[in-house]
């Protein structure tokens, strides 16, 4: 099972870095229509529909990455304090009563979404239209590559109440661990203290100085 579940969390994860590209795409897109209208004055009429459109993809891929991170932003001001059984029983119910029946409803309502969009071909509305039918697609697979993730939720929230501890997750680039670094540099606590009185001492030394 465990070993399932890593396989979704890889799985969500290459999704929203594959998303995440979209970004770089954009950042040089905007970068070529800042020159392209300032200094050869021929601006596109159908760069700022690219721009949404790309800004949607990174925007939707980005869900169930952040689900597998446990990144998504919530109001633990209590829920850090409780144990992790108490966690993952109110994670499950929040997952049956508001995460599932609203991703549900995104993916399906985004499907039919797409393929109405795909029966009449549908273009965006500018000088030069664009043909938006493609994108609305990413609307109905990003909720799905979501609820999927979700349910690698629930599934977790169960074997914590089972066990009283939280089943592990794919590691993957985070914020700047500072034992780690300490470990990859050979460097000790005690070192950086001695450092620490050492500027101190070279501090009160030229303060005497002076």
């Amino acid at each position: 099972m465990q070993k399932l579940l890593i396989a979704v969390d890889r799985f969500s994860t290459w999704f929203g870095k594959a998303g995440a590209w979209s970004a770089a795409v954009l950042t040089l897109l905007i970068c070529w229509e800042v020159f392209s209208r300032y200094v050869l004055n021929q601006p596109h009429a159908w760069m700022l529909d690219v721009q949404i459109m790309l800004y949607g993809l990174l925007f939707m891929t980005a869900g169930a990455y952040t689900l597998a991170k446990n990144g998504h932003v919530r109001g633990d001001v209590l829920y850090g304090f409780f144990r992790p059984r108490t966690q993952a029983t109110i994670d499950l119910v929040l997952y049956i009563v508001f995460f599932l029946p609203g991703i549900i409803a995104l993916t399906w309502a985004g499907w039919s979404f797409a393929q109405d969009a795909l029966a009449i071909r549908e273009q965006t509305f500018s000088a030069d239209p664009l043909p938006i039918y493609p994108f609305k697609f990413v609307v109905p697979i990003a909720g799905g590559v979501l609820l999927l993730q979700g349910l690698v939720e629930i599934v977790r929230c169960v074997i914590c109440i089972r066990t009283g501890e939280w089943p592990s997750r794919e590691e993957d680039v985070e914020e700047v661990d500072v034992d780690k670094l300490k470990e990859m540099v050979h460097v000790k606590d005690s070192d950086i203290e001695s450092l620490d009185q050492y500027v101190v001492r070279q501090a009160e030394h030229k303060g005497g100085q002076a």
